[in-house]
């Protein structure tokens, strides 16, 4: 790519997140003629946005090599800033005619203005080797994203669309890749023969921090089960491709996510849950509905569980429950994966037989392998054995590792648009649910480990 152009560039996501996830990477010398460009509907001029890009790149130098240093300082004496409003007819085209070529542009925008956007776009608005870059969630329905991918597929090519998330890092990828397909102690074993569950957690101590006019409108559901955990579920469920590359990959992440569903007994298979006021650490936390900008009516969840069946030979019968919820006692971000009992314990042994259990760290990336052994005072009485690793983490931030592929091209992590749609047909039930009150909203203690009748709330030592 010879330009890479943010919409949305005065927004809250390009100066926490893009900007110094592309530092990062242009640190590293891999960018070389980059010109970056921004555009937003805030009336700022070069040197204002100059200031934005070299805050956000500053920590960025100390670690660069020569190549690196000096490319940083070009890209950010070289930026430039457009007003614009990118909703308007011809206004994103014309931009697009005065940029060098190929462009590649990331939509840092709401959904429905990313929608708008593209829709005001004509075909020879955009030119050859355009490369159109969407952030998740994609679409806010299944209605909605299968009218995106049309009005994109208009535009450009499929391979030309990155539908990112930048929850899969090509390090939190890998690992689960490596770990299941290169060792022969767990590939054969990771299937409905062996596994009683797998639990996916996003849980996170945080509370709204001020986000309540995205998060209200959205809760846990839409922001983190819908958005980025089934695909994490896709990956720790599907079957080995023949090979690494793009379609075999996304292939076999379609074909989980067309296999999957979750069980209309709604009751049964989703939870939802607020949290009320509390403590965590040494911050107060207020009652959810008495955040600035909550609507109460809207009966919002921040703590959401759903369990989804895959419905092929290799899992079915194994629950795969996600679970993602905010203002939590702790972080808890992990796969677990709970083996069944063996067969038969031999008579004698004492203690507990606690089910073997493999978990995946994602984020730290670490593992843990948690077995049954004999104890260090009787050689009857089973104890807890665990052992641990950590496994490779990326040098790049999450979203230098999305930029990355896009100005090289490679889709291999982007949301195929078919994926997209099936994210949307699994959770689309249950939000209808939800929406009706088929669901009770229950309630946690902000601070607490979720609801206490739910199995997921219990006290897990937390991964390090």
């Amino acid at each position: 790519m010879r330009t890479l152009l943010i919409l949305g560039a005065s927004g809250d996501l390009t100066g926490r997140l893009l900007l110094p996830g592309l530092g990062k990477l242009i640190a590293q010398g891999k960018t070389s003629g980059l010109k970056l460009v921004g555009a937003g509907t805030r009336d700022w001029d070069d040197a204002r946005w100059q200031e934005r890009v070299s805050g956000a790149f500053a920590s960025c130098a100390g670690a660069a090599n020569d190549n690196g240093r000096r490319q940083l300082l070009d890209i950010q004496q070289d930026t430039q800033y457009r007003a614009l409003d990118v909703t308007a007819e011809g206004a994103l085209a014309k931009l697009l005619a005065e940029l060098d070529g190929p462009v590649a542009v990331f939509f840092a925008l709401p959904p429905a203005v990313s929608q708008k956007a593209c829709e005001v776009l004509r075909p020879e608005d955009v030119p050859e080797g355009t490369r159109l870059v969407l952030e998740k969630p994609f679409g806010t329905s299944l209605e909605s994203a299968e009218l995106l991918n049309k009005t994109l597929m208009k535009l450009v090519p499929e391979d030309h669309i990155h539908r990112v998330d930048h929850f899969l890092g090509k390090a939190t990828v890998f690992n689960i890749l490596g770990l299941r397909f290169a060792n022969r102690l767990f590939e054969p074993l990771l299937s409905n023969d062996h596994v009683a569950k797998v639990e996916i957690f996003y849980d996170e101590s945080l509370a709204l921090e001020g986000r309540a006019r995205y998060y209200d409108g959205a809760g846990a559901l839409r922001d983190m089960i819908q958005s980025h955990l089934l695909h994490v579920m896709a990956l720790t469920a599907l079957n080995p491709p023949a090979t690494l590359k793009e379609r075999d990959l996304r292939d076999h992440i379609g074909s989980v996510m067309r296999a999957a569903s979750v069980d209309p007994d709604f009751v049964k298979s989703t939870r939802r849950a607020r949290y009320t006021a509390g403590r965590i650490g040494n911050r107060d936390i207020p009652d959810y509905t008495a955040e600035q900008g909550v609507d109460p009516s809207r009966k919002t969840e921040t703590l959401a569980e759903v369990e989804v069946s895959i419905n092929n030979s290799r899992w079915s019968g194994v629950p795969f429950i996600l679970r993602s919820g905010k203002a939590l006692a702790m972080p808890k971000k992990e796969v677990i994966i709970t083996f069944k009992p063996v067969n038969h314990l031999p008579v004698g042994f004492k203690g507990i037989d606690s089910p073997t259990r493999l978990r995946i760290g994602l984020g730290p990336e670490t593992l843990q392998l948690e077995v049954d052994v004999i104890g260090p005072n009787d050689l009857f009485t089973l104890d807890r054995a665990v052992l641990e690793a950590d496994l490779h983490t990326a040098d790049l931030l999450p979203y230098g590792e999305v930029l990355d592929g896009v100005l090289r091209g490679d889709p291999l992590l982007s949301v195929r648009g078919d994926i997209a749609e099936d994210c949307w047909r699994i959770v689309e039930p249950v939000l209808q649910a939800c929406k009706n009150d088929v669901v009770p909203l229950e309630e946690y203690k902000a601070g607490s480990t979720g609801p206490s009748g739910w199995d997921t709330s219990r006290s897990d030592t937390p991964l390090p």
